[in-house]
């Protein structure tokens, strides 16, 4: 399979990027099915999984792709730059989303989820050159997620004492508000702040990991049953520690690296049995054609929903915008608060699916 491209490994993308237009722009965030709300903070809610497996799936990509490039004979030091490039333009973007439209530096949110991208993608991408032995990237990310379970876990926070896990006291918001006070999406707590990357860096690596299965000379029947068979464990293992050190997206816990790492195969698992395996590829389109330009859809999505909250429709001696008009007067009249309020978003993936399919079709690919 080497020198050809999965289609499975797209589709999965596509399928991440879907998830997050649809949780990330509701019609009313008053209105929102529970399962498409972040849990509030310990636990897991299926949105919980959109994040990292757009993680997973950009270690599977490193592996695979720079794999690739070094057998045509790119050297390390070209692929590095490339790296450092694509990284600091996914850093740029999300800054610039977070800026837009008022432009505000003084109060900038600094981390994201682009710059936390960008992060995972440097850290992860170089390791994968530096450390080329799977069983090494495993040594160390184990590594990391023990290292940060005994950090959260035993040094204290001043005013709080060691092991506090709540929203205000844990190390995280400790260490983010020191260094990023004024910069946060609260103000003593971001969920994608300084400490959590790290665990978050430990997702991307055993994405490579799946990508080096994928790459190796194995059968499809045993690549397939060998993502289930990595999957399950992972999975088993996030929910039994997790009285432990409990499952956490916001502090993204050594637990939630395992149990979406797991959740994560067995959901591309069954993408790569479908598609690579059983040959069926129709029902996969719409995610092929988002997948292919991915960081665009989500980029665009943020920034057309950022443009339309703008404008402002005058109503009863009060101003909304259009998405807010559409939900009241359309959406919401036409099937319910809550069903109406998910019309919107899926409205929104239809618009972009369409929009990236000229692009698609003339394998057009917009790499950030």
């Amino acid at each position: 399979m080497a020198g050809e491209r999965l289609l499975s490994v797209d589709a999965f993308r596509g399928m991440t990027i879907a998830a997050m237009v649809l949780v990330n722009n509701p019609g009313s965030w008053s209105h929102v099915y529970a399962p498409l709300r972040h849990a509030a903070w310990h636990g897991w809610t299926p949105t919980d999984l959109v994040f990292p497996f757009f993680l997973f799936i950009v270690g599977i990509s490193i592996s695979l792709s720079l794999s690739r490039r070094t057998a045509e004979g790119a050297t390390a030091a070209a692929l590095r730059r490339k790296i450092l490039t694509r990284s600091a333009l996914l850093l740029l973007v999300g800054w610039f989303l977070h800026l837009f439209p008022r432009f505000r530096f003084a109060t900038m949110r600094i981390p994201g989820v682009l710059p936390r991208i960008a992060v995972c993608f440097l850290v992860g991408a170089v390791l994968f050159l530096s450390l080329r032995k799977g069983i090494v990237r495993t040594s160390v990310g184990a590594a990391l997620l023990v290292g940060y379970w005994a950090a959260l876990t035993f040094i204290p926070v001043p005013g709080y004492g060691p092991g506090v896990l709540d929203e205000k006291g844990n190390l995280c918001g400790f260490v983010d508000k020191a260094l990023l006070g004024g910069h946060l999406y609260k103000p003593e707590f971001d969920p994608e702040g300084i400490l959590s990357a790290i665990p978050a860096i430990v997702t991307v690596l055993l994405g490579t990991l799946a990508g080096d299965w994928l790459r190796s000379a194995r059968t499809m029947t045993r690549k397939g049953v060998g993502l289930f068979a990595a999957g399950i464990p992972l999975t088993a293992a996030g929910l039994a520690l997790d009285p432990v050190f409990p499952v956490n997206k916001q502090l993204w816990t050594s637990t939630y690296v395992l149990l979406t790492a797991g959740l994560a195969l067995l959901v591309f698992g069954l993408c790569f049995f479908l598609i690579e395996y059983l040959g069926r590829k129709g029902w996969a389109k719409p995610f092929l054609i988002l997948g292919a330009n991915a960081i665009t859809v989500f980029a665009g999505s943020t920034l057309m929903v950022k443009i339309l909250m703008l404008v402002k429709i005058s109503e009863a001696g009060r101003t909304v915008n259009p998405i807010g008009w559409l939900h009241a007067h359309v959406f919401s009249p036409l099937a319910g608060p809550y069903l109406g309020s998910l019309i919107y978003p899926f409205l929104l993936v239809l618009l972009w699916i369409g929009l990236m399919a000229p692009l698609y079709k003339h394998k057009i690919f917009i790499k950030l």
